[in-house]
């Protein structure tokens, strides 16, 4: 009898093995960054995001490929101009930064002086940096002092994998408190800023937030602040000015996005053998029926955040899907997924059954009504111009 143990029955294709087959086996994995998170909680219902993001798929160069490249981008004007800003906010050790902290979100502790800590982050690539930034975490809360951490390097799992999250800034209260800041070049105009900018930082801001939360935990007296201070010039000056945004809602949005990715084996489970995302070894073709074995949920917004907007735009509208028509527009049509249907139902010829087809038949009627006065009224007759006196 052989001393060897008998042989195992072939084990299942890794997770690791299966992602690097759909983005291309010679095709390194694109790193998760900060706004592609915030992206992924702006749209939470899109499994085809939710997959490519996990797999580390390059959606730039996929949706060249797809004849649909992304045609929006941050010029460089904008890039050199929060750069200024942001050096003249975080200028002379961080005082004005500190100054606004304290003036927003703690105005009852004892105000920083000149002396506030600004350790050093510097370290040998992502990994060390991150090791250094949970040290001066660790050492400016037992300082209790204020502390301002300048571009921290923060770790968070995402689909088993370790992504690199670089915010603008983190201060440390004497008090334990962490607290996220995020520094943007567009204005505050009497106090508020652009709604749609405002949220899209906030979402930024959470995934920085579930991050440190990693952190704080392994750390006692440590408290992650869910308030985070955003920071945008003063009008249409370069004078900085603040404004604390309350980001409970979008972390617990990301951070069920998150838990969706740590499940994105079951969203490649669903795809047929074979299938694969590499834009370098498959043809347009291939492409476009791969990207379509994933479900998405294009919405209008999606234009300004993500790589394959247009080509899902093209699709949708091929559909004839009033999806892309927006959010909203899908929500109060219910059952009615198709421009088709829907006017089809205001026309009287939809389910006579549904809700949605018998309400948006009267609303079309109303307005046929209201719109029929004015169609079959003569025009008024101008007024004849008064003879010159002269």
């Amino acid at each position: 009898m052989s001393s060897y143990p008998p042989s195992s029955p072939a084990q299942p294709t890794s997770l690791r093995q299966r992602l690097a087959g759909l983005r291309g086996p010679a095709v390194p994995p694109r790193p998760l960054d900060a706004r592609a998170l915030a992206a992924l909680a702006a749209n939470p219902g899109c499994g085809r995001r939710a997959l490519l993001d996990g797999a580390g798929v390059d959606k730039t160069a996929l949706a060249t490929a797809l004849g649909s490249p992304a045609a929006f981008g941050q010029s460089q004007f904008a890039i050199v101009r929060g750069n200024s800003f942001e050096a003249k906010v975080k200028g002379d050790g961080g005082a004005e930064l500190l100054r606004l902290v304290h003036a927003h979100l703690a105005p009852a502790a004892e105000p920083p002086g000149a002396g506030a800590r600004v350790p050093d982050l510097t370290a040998a690539g992502p990994e060390g940096r991150a090791a250094r930034t949970a040290l001066a975490l660790r050492e400016a809360t037992s300082a209790k002092d204020w502390t301002l951490l300048d571009h921290p390097m923060l770790a968070l799992e995402v689909a088993g994998s370790p992504a690199y999250l670089e915010p603008d800034a983190v201060v440390v209260h004497p008090d334990g408190r962490w607290t996220v800041v995020e520094i943007k070049s567009f204005p505050m105009i009497d106090g508020a800023a652009d709604a749609a900018k405002v949220g899209a930082a906030a979402r930024q801001a959470a995934v920085y937030v579930l991050a440190l939360e990693r952190t704080a935990g392994k750390l006692p007296g440590a408290e992650v602040g869910h308030t985070v201070l955003l920071v945008c010039p003063k009008d249409f000056s370069n004078l900085p000015t603040a404004a604390p945004v309350d980001i409970r809602r979008e972390r617990s949005v990301t951070r069920r996005q998150l838990d969706r990715l740590t499940r994105v084996e079951e969203l490649a489970a669903a795809l047929p053998e074979g299938l694969s995302f590499d834009p370098v070894t498959r043809t347009a073709e291939e492409l476009v029926e791969a990207v379509s074995a994933v479900d998405a949920a294009y919405a209008p917004e999606c234009l300004a955040a993500c790589e394959l907007a247009f080509h899902c735009r093209d699709r949708a509208r091929s559909a004839d899907q009033v999806t892309a028509l927006g959010r909203s527009v899908r929500g109060e049509l219910g059952a009615l997924t198709t421009v088709e249907a829907a006017l089809a139902a205001a026309a009287g010829t939809g389910c006579a059954e549904d809700p949605t087809a018998a309400a948006l038949h009267r609303a079309a009627r109303l307005r046929a009504e209201a719109l029929e006065p004015a169609a079959v009224r003569p025009p008024h007759p101008s007024p004849e111009t008064p003879a010159c006196p002269c």
